[in-house]
């Protein structure tokens, strides 16, 4: 009778605690369900009320990142356009397929020997997509040709592209695009103009005349005989407002750059797509090999390398892990479609948007989107024709999540109020209150503003959340309604 007694006792206190520990969790939930309420109402305040909404149309959704469950719902099924949000899926599908070590290569290749100097044969540059490929890149590859004892090329130089297909721009890049250096064309053999790796570019620089009436000067970098410069400014005096126009003209290598400078006033930097790419690297290499001392006896054009011929150099771009910062922070367009058709190559064996867009829909598929609401026309989110739910962005930020190569996608999103350019990207000067809680990919086309990534709460929980907004007449006031969400959803 004592153990009996005793039993009970045990059997009673174990019960006890475990409904004080079922009355704690269900009080948990209660406390997460007012909370939920509350942010989803004051959520739905805002929305109702917002004047940048009139006429337009949002898709929002909001899932907890630990399970996934979607906390708010305003249009997440509604298909919009995403504009560089979309670069999260390329992202995505650039890590699943080439994995974040994977680096692309430019290779210097001969079909003849080497002999007292002379090369007896033609010189090919073979291009694999390096986005990132500068002109110091080029100038160390022919100092490495150089200290292999070419001091004479008898044949030709040729530049083969064929790694990817010949089609320079996505199928919805208007032409008004193609000049500005977001729009630059896609080629396997590219050069970029500066550190930021803005390929297929030149930077201009334009500094002030020293005098009155004077022009501007005006500094190409990497510097060349490839792009035109018509000079048509005028320096003004300090106190007045300049006005500067860079323009190239379609179809051509001819910058117009018009309009006043004050002088003594501070430089302008600008950065101009070029027309035809491989042309554009061809040249840089011809320069090269002439600052080097290499006399190049033939000529120079396009072509493809024999399978025969014997790589005498090749340099190899950063890891994929690096280009995802200019990619995703700065948003640099040509990475996307670069990316695009060099999963087409990997995995099809065609270097073009139709294969490499097919390989990102398998991959998507495989993270559990569904492909039926989704239209991929690009891999950089301009075209106007994209589409997209939140939702589906939201689920696979969460998907993610159980990737090694997470971490580094993770830090590949801009931070929100972070001057450091390469740190804080699109995001730099927004939210500058949010102490950094928040990483989210931003996206802006004429009518179309987005954004989409975590954010961590002020009670230490990790938010996914995507908003798109599509039809609106003044981008800014989509952009301040975007913030006012997001650290809605930061301080809750």
């Amino acid at each position: 009778m004592k153990y009996y007694n005793q039993f009970l006792v045990i059997l009673i206190s174990i019960l006890i605690i475990t409904a004080q520990f079922f009355l704690h969790i269900d009080d948990q939930v209660l406390a997460a369900t007012r909370s939920y309420s509350t942010l989803a109402s004051e959520l739905d305040q805002l929305l109702s009320h917002h004047p940048s909404l009139d006429g337009a149309t949002a898709s929002i959704s909001i899932r907890l990142a630990t399970t996934g469950e979607i906390i708010y719902d305003f249009n997440g099924n509604h298909r919009l356009k995403p504009a560089s949000n979309l670069k999260i899926l390329t992202s995505v599908a650039a890590l699943t397929t080439l994995g974040k070590a994977y680096r692309f290569e430019t290779e210097l290749l001969a079909d003849g020997n080497i002999k007292w100097g002379f090369l007896n044969g033609n010189l090919y540059v073979k291009g694999k997509g390096d986005p990132t490929l500068l002109k110091t890149n080029i100038d160390d590859m022919v100092r490495k040709l150089k200290n292999q004892g070419v001091k004479v090329i008898r044949g030709d130089l040729i530049g083969d592209d064929t790694w990817y297909d010949d089609v320079r721009y996505s199928i919805d890049l208007p032409w008004s695009d193609e000049t500005m250096g977001y729009g630059t064309p896609i080629s396997a053999l590219s050069v970029s103009s500066n550190e930021e790796y803005d390929m297929s570019t030149v930077t201009l620089e334009i500094v002030p005349g020293t005098k009155l009436d004077s022009r501007a000067h005006i500094t190409l970098h990497p510097q060349n005989n490839y792009v035109e410069i018509r000079n048509e400014t005028i320096t003004i005096p300090e106190d007045e407002k300049g006005d500067i126009k860079v323009e190239r003209t379609h179809g051509t290598n001819r910058i117009v750059i018009q309009g006043t400078v004050p002088i003594n006033g501070k430089k302008i930097i600008d950065t101009v797509s070029i027309w035809e790419p491989t042309n554009f690297a061809l040249h840089l290499f011809k320069r090269s090999l002439n600052e080097n001392g290499i006399k190049l006896l033939g000529n120079i054009y396009r072509g493809v390398t024999p399978k025969d011929a014997k790589v005498l150099v090749s340099h190899f771009s950063r890891p994929l892990s690096d280009l995802l910062h200019p990619f995703m922070k700065l948003s640099k367009n040509g990475y996307g479609e670069i990316f695009v058709k060099e999963m087409g190559m990997v995995k099809k064996g065609e270097g073009s948007w139709e294969k490499g867009l097919d390989v990102m829909e398998t991959v998507l598929s495989h993270y559990g989107l569904n492909i039926e609401t989704i239209l991929l026309r690009d891999g950089s989110g301009i075209s106007h024709v994209n589409l997209i739910p939140a939702h589906e962005l939201t689920k696979l930020l969460y998907s993610i999540q159980k990737e090694k190569w997470y971490s580094t996608f993770f830090q590949s999103l801009p931070v929100a109020g972070v001057a450091d350019k390469m740190i804080g990207g699109t995001l730099q000067k927004r939210m500058t209150n949010s102490s950094e809680h928040i990483r989210a990919k931003t996206g802006t086309l004429t009518t179309v503003s987005s954004i989409s990534g975590y954010v961590e709460t002020k009670s230490g929980e990790t938010i996914i959340f995507s908003i798109l907004l599509n039809n609106m007449i003044d981008n800014r006031k989509g952009k301040e309604l975007e913030d006012q969400i997001v650290m809605i959803l930061a301080n809750s």
